[in-house]
């Protein structure tokens, strides 16, 4: 399957957004924060263990790179899906 406009859009906007929304939900339904966020917190701490300092921003947006990264996996493992399974 070749890159399509219809992926692109998926992928650079339908996804992030998804991300951040999942994000938010999350935290709406009672996921601790450090939970939801854990994969901006190990960043900051790998970042703090070799003497740098990252806003916390850094770790927000890693967090939301990380949610899009697992949605797009998603879809295109779904997309791999033989046609009669779905």
């Amino acid at each position: 399957m070749s890159f399509s406009a219809r992926n692109g859009i998926a992928i650079f906007v339908i996804a992030p957004i998804a991300a951040a929304a999942l994000i938010a939900i999350l935290l709406l339904i009672g996921v601790s924060p450090h939970l939801v966020f854990l994969p901006g917190h190990e960043l900051i701490a790998a970042l703090k263990s070799l003497g740098l300092h990252a806003h916390n921003r850094v770790g927000v947006l890693f967090t939301v790179f990380c949610w899009w990264a697992v949605i797009v996996a998603i879809g295109w493992a779904v997309s791999k899906l033989p046609s009669d399974s779905r």
